[in-house]
């Protein structure tokens, strides 16, 4: 089946359609990476499973205008963030929606040592105390495998402001880690 492209004068080989059943299971198959991106954006659990659970059913209701040669997970990705920047205008206007505490999230802990833990648990919380810009980027590439012109695609920002916020980023967590374990001397 061939299709033009509408921003350039090109024609386009079009994957081969996907069925409804064939959707719903590659969707699923993403809901643990889509979690853990939902809990990235909300930094809290309720909020990532209601944003999760938003964001499938639009999906589902909008299976159709998905178009299989691009990789499901990047549609899906972009729908979740989206959904979250609505949400997050809807509470500005209602005011007074909060967050829970980094360490009291239930995502990103290991199972290994008490010293695995509690170094998770560091690590985690300082992530999610980074500015949203620096946050989601660098979770992006570091813990879902993206790259960093995948990351730029799917922020819609440029790749190398994803490359400085990347940076950015790393620098904050590396200096923040260095201190408490300066102070656990």
């Amino acid at each position: 089946m061939k299709r033009r492209c509408p921003c350039t004068d090109l024609t386009l080989n079009n994957a081969v359609a996907m069925t409804p059943d064939q959707f719903k299971t590659e969707l699923i198959g993403l809901l643990p990476r889509l979690r853990r991106f939902a809990l990235s954006l909300t930094r809290s659990g309720p909020d990532a499973d209601d944003l999760l659970q938003d964001a499938c059913a639009a999906a589902l209701q909008k299976w159709e205008q998905y178009d299989p040669a691009q990789p499901l997970d990047r549609w899906m990705f972009r729908i979740v963030r989206n959904m979250w920047i609505s949400e997050i205008r809807k509470r500005k206007t209602r005011q007074g929606e909060g967050q829970i505490p980094a360490e009291e999230a239930a995502e990103l802990r290991t199972e290994d040592t008490a010293a695995d833990d509690l170094t998770a648990r560091q690590v985690r919380g300082k992530v999610e105390n980074l500015d949203q810009d620096l946050a989601q980027p660098l979770l992006l590439v570091c813990a879902e495998g993206y790259s960093y012109r995948e990351v730029a695609e799917l922020l819609s920002i440029p790749i190398g402001t994803v490359m400085s916020r990347i940076h950015r980023a790393r620098k904050l967590l590396i200096s923040s880690l260095s201190e408490v374990e300066q102070v656990a001397k």
